[in-house]
C-alpha cells in the first residue's frame, strides 16, 4: 500500500518547519493519520496541514476579510447598486494593504461576488443591478494579504423581506453553525456535511450538490473539496491544522442549478426560487475548530 505521507527519519527535522526532530514533533501525529489510512480512509497530505507561521498569516488576512464585510454591513441598503458594494470591498481591502482575491481570478471581472435571490453564487456586480426592498443578497469576500488567503460571506436582508425568505436565510446560517459544531478532529468531513444537509432537509430545503466548500489559506482554492450532501464516515479525515470553508448553498426549492451562458460565472436555481449561503473559514484544532473568517 502506498501511503499519502511517506515515512521520514525520526531524527530528521520535522516537516512542519518547527526546527524540532521529527520524533519529538509530528511523528505520533503522522502515525495516527497512517492508522486511519490503513483502514481505507481518505487522509490529508502534509501540505494541507498549516504550520504556526501559516496560521498567523491566514489570521491576519481573515481580520481584513471580516473588516471588509463589516464595512458592507454598515452601508448596504435599498437603492444601492452591486457595483457600489464592489467599490466598498475594493477600497477597504486596498486601504488595508491587501488584494481582493476574486479580482481577475480566472477572468472574474470584479472584487466580490454579489448573488441576489435566485442567484446561488458568483453573481457579478453591476451598476445596473439595484438592490430592491425585499431582496436577499449574499456578499462573498475573499482576501489576499502577504500571500495568505481568507474567504467568508454573509447574507443581507434588504428592507422588508418576506417571512419565507427570512426563514431561508436564518436556517442557512443555522446550517453553518451546525457544521462548525461538527468539525471534530479525527472524524470525517462527511460527518459534518451530513449534519448540515439534515438540518436543511428537515426545514424543507435542498442543498446544492455540485458546488461546495474548499481548503483555503496558502491558495484561494485548495484540497479538500467539501460537500454538504455527504454520508457519515466518508470524505477526508479532519485533523488539526487543516483549514477550509463551510459554505452550504441552501435552496428553497430543488437543488438543480444552471450557469449563466453569457457571463460564464453566475449560478442560478433552475426553478427560480431563492437560494441562501453563509460562509466561514475554519481551522481544525485539537478540540474542535476555530472560526477565522465570518
Amino acid at each position: 500500500m502506498k501511503f499519502t505521507n511517506p515515512k521520514i527519519d525520526r531524527n530528521a527535522p520535522c516537516w512542519c518547519g518547527s526546527g524540532k526532530k521529527y520524533k519529538h514533533c509530528h511523528e505520533a501525529f503522522d502515525e495516527k493519520i497512517r492508522s486511519f489510512e490503513m483502514k481505507g480512509a481518505v487522509v490529508p497530505s502534509r501540505k494541507l496541514i498549516k504550520t504556526p507561521l501559516d496560521i498567523e498569516g491566514i489570521k491576519a488576512s481573515a481580520k481584513i476579510n471580516i473588516k471588509v464585510l463589516d464595512a458592507v454591513s454598515d452601508q448596504i441598503k435599498v437603492g444601492m447598486s452591486t457595483e457600489e458594494i464592489d467599490q466598498i470591498v475594493y477600497d477597504v481591502t486596498k486601504s488595508a494593504g491587501a488584494i481582493p482575491a476574486p479580482l481577475h481570478y480566472e477572468g472574474f471581472p470584479k472584487s466580490v461576488c454579489t448573488s441576489i435571490n435566485e442567484e446561488v453564487c458568483h453573481g457579478i456586480p453591476s451598476p445596473d443591478r439595484i438592490l430592491k426592498d425585499g431582496d436577499i443578497i449574499n456578499v462573498d469576500v475573499s482576501t489576499i494579504y502577504k500571500g495568505y488567503f481568507s474567504d467568508s460571506s454573509r447574507m443581507f436582508c434588504i428592507g422588508n423581506v418576506s417571512p419565507e425568505n427570512k426563514k431561508l436565510v436564518d436556517v442557512t446560517k443555522e446550517c453553518v453553525e451546525i457544521g462548525i459544531k461538527h468539525v471534530i478532529p479525527w472524524t470525517f468531513l462527511g460527518d459534518m456535511g451530513h449534519a448540515v444537509h439534515q438540518h436543511a432537509v428537515e426545514n424543507g430545503y435542498s442543498v446544492v450538490r455540485q458546488i461546495g466548500g474548499h481548503g483555503c489559506g496558502l491558495e484561494f482554492h485548495e484540497d479538500p473539496w467539501v460537500s454538504y450532501v455527504s454520508e457519515p464516515g466518508t470524505e477526508m479525515l479532519m485533523v488539526p491544522g487543516m483549514c477550509f470553508t463551510i459554505e452550504p448553498m441552501v435552496n428553497m426549492g430543488s437543488d438543480d442549478i444552471y450557469e449563466d451562458e453569457d457571463n460564464g460565472w453566475t449560478i442560478y436555481t433552475e426553478d427560480g426560487k431563492p437560494s441562501a449561503q453563509w460562509e466561514v473559514q475554519v481551522l481544525v484544532t485539537d478540540k474542535g475548530c476555530e472560526v477565522l473568517a465570518y
